[in-house]
């Protein structure tokens, strides 16, 4: 299979060395050997030539925010358009909300502020890529939401802080969540200590990162990829 990453951000320089970029997060997590990888440059205007170029796509997280103006954003988000129903689409995070954007939801900064730290969701619709588990826990990082889900998706994963957490579309081979399974825990940490005191209060850090030090749910959350990847 060929597996297309839009890469739509980066990790803070300083974490790279350690743990790669988003991209590297993903081919970890799925495996680099399971998948023939392809990256694209999404926050720098590059893509396919055509959506069938890959048989799925992983859109990463970023920084920015899907209602924003910058030109690349509106490029990512006609090319999810364009390939609906012609190629698997799978969205973390930013890529979450830019599906839910492209296809008629919407995203918000949400009044809540930021989820950040180990989060838990309960699964509200079990899917069939799936294995019978009633919850999940993974990392979180976002200020923004999606508050109305797009015509033909569902809702599978949910939590108070965050009731549209995970989607399945109905109308075309495309899923998404707002949590980083690609995120390993000391990663998910080394992000809140570069932001400590610039865009998270000294004890909402304290928090988030005491509650990455149990276990959470990365490898099962990855499988569940892999499954709805490979297709029925």
């Amino acid at each position: 299979m060929k597996l297309g990453v839009l890469r739509t951000g980066r990790p803070p320089a300083p974490a790279i060395p350690q743990f790669g970029t988003y991209p590297d997060m993903f081919m970890e997590l799925l495996g680099r050997d399971a998948y023939d990888w392809r990256v694209y440059a999404a926050d720098e205007g590059e893509y396919p030539t055509a959506p069938e170029a890959c048989d799925a796509y992983i859109v990463t997280g970023s920084a920015a925010g899907v209602y924003e103006d910058d030109p690349w954003i509106g490029q990512l988000l006609d090319f999810l358009r364009a390939a609906k129903g012609r190629a698997r689409l799978v969205g973390v995070c930013f890529g979450h909300q830019a599906m839910a954007q492209a296809f008629g939801g919407q995203v918000v900064k949400s009044p809540k502020g930021w989820g950040v730290g180990a989060h838990d969701y309960s699964v509200v619709s079990r899917e069939p890529w799936m294995d019978d588990s009633l919850s999940v826990r993974l990392p979180a990082s976002h200020q923004d939401q999606v508050v109305e889900k797009p015509p033909g998706a569902e809702v599978w994963a949910a939590s108070d802080f965050t009731p549209f957490a995970a989607l399945a579309y109905r109308d075309q081979p495309a899923i998404s969540m707002q949590p980083h399974p690609e995120f390993r825990p000391d990663y998910a940490k080394a992000l809140i200590e570069a932001r400590r005191g610039k865009v998270y209060a000294e004890d909402e850090a304290n928090r988030a990162v005491a509650s990455l030090g149990g276990p959470d749910d990365r490898a099962r959350v990855g499988r569940w990829i892999a499954n709805f990847l490979a297709g029925p």
